[in-house]
């Protein structure tokens, strides 16, 4: 493995956490469903993305919320939906990044949100100077996992996908990016277990800085 010259991180539970987004449902009523309206709002924008109809996050989330909160109003849902900009991120997303910059590794985020959300999140959580590109779906043709994404960050980038690796919580996004021969790093902190129907990554560990040292001391190899 050589030839590492970009790695590109998923932004929500990856980078940062939706402890924000738990908090506003609960403050409106809905305690607990957080995981319900997530792998829906996951699970419809993919589904949107296979129908050729891809929609903007916010939208994707304002019916997801229809769903599992069926009580909120538009405007409390707007409320719901508005917390995604206020998201904390990981204890690990720093250490991660300065071991990126340290090993001479381009940084993007690549996010099924908005690039402007992501944008101000890294500002507000100082982390903006790691960061050269960030790229939100709402200029690709779909949602990850889609092959859309990845090669519209790719193309951003100027690089081809040996050379860039996916760093993700989720195991589909990184059999997503390793469907177009990236490579992949996936941290197990969220899901625990890697779902062996798909792709198994290059490397995998407990948190985010020791997926990208291990990505970076396999491309010395």
């Amino acid at each position: 493995m050589s030839g590492l010259e970009a790695i590109v991180f998923d932004a929500v539970e990856t980078l940062f956490s939706l402890d924000a987004v738990a908090d506003a449902l609960e403050t409106r009523g809905y305690p607990g469903v957080l995981d319900r309206f997530f792998t829906r709002l996951l699970r419809d924008g993919v589904a949107l993305s296979l129908a050729n109809t891809p929609r903007t996050f916010a939208a994707v989330a304002d019916g997801a919320l229809q769903v599992v909160a069926p009580g909120l109003d538009a405007s409390a849902r707007a409320g719901v939906v508005a917390a995604f900009s206020t998201l904390g991120v990981h204890d690990d997303v720093e250490p991660a990044l300065r071991v990126a910059a340290a090993g001479g590794l381009r940084v993007t985020v690549l996010s099924n949100g908005g690039a402007a959300t992501v944008a101000h999140l890294l500002d507000a959580h100082d982390l903006t100077q790691y960061v050269e590109v960030v790229v939100g779906v709402e200029d690709a043709s779909g949602w990850k996992p889609s092959a859309s994404p990845y090669r519209l960050v790719l193309e951003r980038l100027g690089l081809e996908p040996a050379a860039v690796a996916m760093v993700a919580a989720h195991a589909w996004d990184t059999h997503g990016a390793a469907s177009l021969g990236m490579r992949t790093g996936w941290v197990s902190r969220l899901e625990g277990v890697y779902a062996t129907s798909f792709t198994e990554p290059d490397v995998s560990a407990t948190t985010l800085d020791a997926v990208v040292s291990d990505l970076l001391a396999r491309a010395q190899t």
